[in-house]
């Protein structure tokens, strides 16, 4: 029995190809052990979001190498994907698959391990004639690379990928060319694989993809207004499901008529992460966002109108070439008007190969850094009081783990708003959902709750 530890960085794509992988290893004969053991395989789930992302790709990737310098080491996913040239001249990567060949692992790597014994390619990542058959033209491919789980790694909430690639390409941004152009999952298939989870006791599931309002479609470049909402009716259909919560989505896909059929979804958690980016309109434009800070604001208030005080989540990344004092206020303003309910805050980050790494007018790294203290500090405080909104409410928690604060076993959970809460108890609640009220803060993003 060969031994595989894993090791996934990104997106929560990469996660669920993640638990892919592992359970085919399972299923094929392989003892997974955990990464910082000593293992005969390595399978390093790789980004490229960033240059920092690639830094730490290939960091992890040396980390395997040198920890056992006979394994063979697997670098998959999009650093490879977007760096070819790259991993094929590193020496600490003896198998390089990219995307869309994910679901092949067993097969590659079988042929790999059967080669490598018998002396036949003792450097097959760096023979380019492998390529083809590990790496693919993702800029040429339609087809969905179709992945089925049984279970996952947390044992409440399913992500659930049900889609792939995008069509969009920000200025600032690689995963078109890592990912390829948009492809949609069958909807039936989505179903039977969530329906296979409820079974084994999943109550929540996201639903995710690359860009997930495209899904329905596959290579066009315009939006699926009814493709996602027919597959969030389709899965509120399953039994034992009672939670279906939303990846990232465009603000385009927001109307009066999609959300009006999600609020008629009583399984719809009325969270939703809206990506912006920027809240002011010049920047939107050199980062090729295809919408105004003004048209973000109108798909804030649609979602208002339908559900009582959603929770509004976002990306926004700060210090984006060229971005003057006078944007940055601009943004800080349009965020303030909007009221999040959590930020995701990231520091321009240059990434070679993109539009934006070319443009004039790079800021440093100290700008980027005050810029992004000033709105971290507003996320904190738009944060607690989005959770003090919800005091004394009703809310239903769905219990996930144990977890002890300040010497005190709690039960931890979230409700639909994603507001994390804990009740004291020695009992295990896990996958189990509780009706009761917040009281009070237990810590800056816990709350209290009282059956």
């Amino acid at each position: 029995m060969r031994s595989v530890a894993f090791h996934n960085l990104g997106c929560k794509v990469n996660g669920y190809e993640m638990d892919y992988m592992q359970q085919v290893l399972k299923e094929n004969g392989y003892e997974v052990v955990p990464f910082d053991a000593k293992a005969d395989i390595y399978i390093i789930n790789t980004c490229t979001v960033t240059n920092i992302a690639d830094r730490k790709s290939r960091q992890m990737l040396h980390r395997a190498k040198k920890m056992n310098p006979e394994s063979v080491v697997v670098a998959v996913g999009c650093y490879v994907q977007a760096g070819t040239e790259d991993a094929l001249k590193d020496m600490s990567i003896d198998l390089a698959i990219g995307n869309n060949r994910k679901k092949d692992l067993i097969p590659i790597l079988k042929e790999y391990l059967e080669e490598k014994e018998n002396g036949d390619r003792d450097d097959i990542v760096r023979d380019k004639t492998l390529k083809g058959k590990t790496i693919i033209d993702i800029s040429s491919t339609h087809e969905y690379e179709s992945m089925k789980l049984t279970h996952t790694a947390e044992h409440t909430r399913a992500f659930i990928k049900v889609q792939d690639g995008c069509n969009q390409f920000c200025s600032y941004c690689i995963i078109p060319y890592a990912r390829g152009r948009i492809r949609s999952r069958g909807m039936e298939e989505v179903a039977e694989e969530i329906e296979g989870l409820a079974e084994n006791g999943y109550k929540e599931v996201v639903l995710t993809g690359i860009h997930l309002s495209s899904y329905g479609m596959s290579g066009g470049n315009d939006f699926s207004k009814s493709g996602l909402l027919s597959l969030i009716q389709r899965v509120e259909q399953i039994p034992g499901i009672q939670r279906i919560r939303l990846g990232s989505l465009e603000p385009r896909i927001i109307t009066k008529e999609f959300a009006r059929g999600l609020s008629q979804c009583a399984a719809i958690c009325p969270h939703f992460h809206l990506s912006l980016q920027s809240g002011c309109d010049t920047v939107l434009e050199r980062m090729n966002r295809k919408y105004s800070a003004e048209q973000y604001y109108e798909k804030v208030c649609i979602l208002r109108e339908y559900f009582d005080q959603p929770a509004i989540t976002t990306d926004v990344i700060v210090g984006f070439p060229k971005e003057t004092e006078e944007e940055f206020d601009i943004t800080c303003q349009f965020l303030q008007k909007v009221g999040f309910y959590e930020m995701h805050i990231f520091k321009y980050s240059r990434r070679k190969g993109t539009p934006a790494a070319a443009m004039d007018g790079q800021l440093s790294e100290a700008v980027k850094a005050q810029r992004s203290n000033v709105l971290l500090e507003l996320d904190q405080n738009m944060s607690r009081k989005y959770r003090e909104m919800h005091l004394h409410k009703d809310v239903r928690i769905l219990f996930e783990e144990e977890k002890i604060i300040k010497g005190k076993r709690y039960q931890t959970g979230h409700t639909k708003e994603y507001i994390r809460a804990a009740f004291e108890t020695g009992e295990n609640l896990s996958g189990q959902i509780k009706k009761g009220s917040l009281t009070g803060f237990l810590e800056p993003d816990i709350l209290l709750f009282r059956p």
